[in-house]
């Protein structure tokens, strides 16, 4: 009997090109080596996550909608998503959301609910409840707690475009999205981006819920018996060797508090992930501990194995991964629409790295 296996898909904005490039690759390859045209990755994965972009790119593989199509839709709509919100908004948030709700609402189905049985594999969402001040993880998994039919907030009954905005909702960029729950609609909450809760990178947050039994998945925790493959939307390690105090201004800390708490966020979660996983592919965390593919680590025996894919967007990064031309400083970009075709690029070339014999045969039928 195959391992179960889980799916989970980074946040990042439009960088959310990269990993849609990757699965891109992964779906044609495995179709190919089926023989199966119309194989899509929800048949190889039990359960996709995803926060912020990576949450509507798990509910689109969820959906079974073809990876190509997923592609087209970014690469096609990435300029008009990302639509400056009218000069009286600005100071709340800079894109006008509009664009990405409608093309949601189309893409998925208006009624399409999280309940629906439209979905061909478990799903898990990554939100943050702004009103309660807590991350909320949102699943199809018919033993969790409040997918229970009987409550009146039961949270099968949320429109799936609206939970895929809603952790998408990235603060300054987009409004926040507002849910309402019950027959009565008497429970209200807005949301934001699943990247405010820490969870940016789902990977480590997925296997917990697949293994924890309150969850109600309670999958069996062993290397031989679960697969995580991780996919993340490119990181850049912000250095620099001339930073002075003085720089440090109010406005200053205003743009690189949120953006270096979500970088060591990701890196923690990866970190997690190869202390109580068996790593077969990963870059290195850092000098210290390197890439902890064959070293002790205090969980022994490994409780699944891990495959992490990613690409460094430094320079030096892009150089090797073949991409010397490609401007670090448009890739880096959340909001860099008008450079997909660069992001596009880096993903092709980080899915021929990635794609190896040995991921391949742990995906395959």
């Amino acid at each position: 009997m195959r391992p179960k296996r889980i799916l989970a898909i980074d946040g990042g904005g439009v960088r959310g090109v990269i990993p849609i490039e990757v699965l891109t690759s992964l779906e044609d390859t495995l179709a190919s080596r089926t023989g199966n045209p119309g194989l899509r990755l929800a048949d190889h994965f039990d359960l996709v996550a995803g926060t912020s972009v990576g949450a509507i790119i798990a509910s689109a593989v969820a959906l079974r909608i073809p990876m190509r199509e997923i592609r087209d839709f970014m690469m096609g709509n990435a300029r008009a998503m990302f639509r400056p919100a009218g000069w009286r908004r600005w100071f709340y948030y800079w894109y006008d959301k509009r664009q990405l709700e409608d093309q949601l609402k189309s893409w998925f189905g208006q009624d399409t609910t999280l309940g629906s049985e439209r979905l061909r594999t478990l799903l898990l969402l990554v939100m943050r409840n702004a009103s309660t001040d807590s991350p909320w993880l949102v699943s199809n998994c018919a033993g969790a707690p409040y997918n229970q039919r009987e409550r009146d907030d039961c949270n099968l009954d949320l429109k799936l475009w609206q939970l895929a905005r809603a952790s998408a909702a990235a603060p300054a960029y987009f409004e926040p999205e507002v849910v309402s729950l019950g027959r009565a609609r008497a429970y209200r909450f807005v949301f934001v981006d699943g990247g405010m809760t820490g969870f940016n990178n789902p990977a480590f947050k997925a296997f917990l819920y697949a293994t924890t039994e309150p969850y109600g998945l309670g999958w069996t925790a062993r290397e031989d018996e679960l697969l995580v493959v991780s996919v993340g939307t490119g990181e850049l390690r912000q250095q620099d060797a001339v930073l002075e105090p003085g720089r440090m201004s109010l406005w200053y800390n205003l743009q690189e508090v949120p953006r270096a708490l979500m970088y060591a966020a990701g890196r923690e979660q990866d970190l997690l992930c190869r202390t109580f996983g068996r790593c077969l592919m990963g870059e290195p965390i850092d000098l210290e501990v390197g890439d902890l593919h064959a070293v002790r680590t205090a969980v022994q025996p490994k409780l699944f194995t891990y495959f992490r894919i990613n690409a460094s967007l430094t320079r030096a990064g892009l150089a090797e991964l073949g991409c010397p031309h490609v401007d670090p400083n448009h890739v880096n970009r959340l909001d860099g629409a008008q450079y997909v075709d660069e992001l596009s690029e880096v993903g092709r070339a980080l899915a021929g790295r990635a794609l190896t014999d040995v991921l391949l045969k742990q995906i395959g039928p």
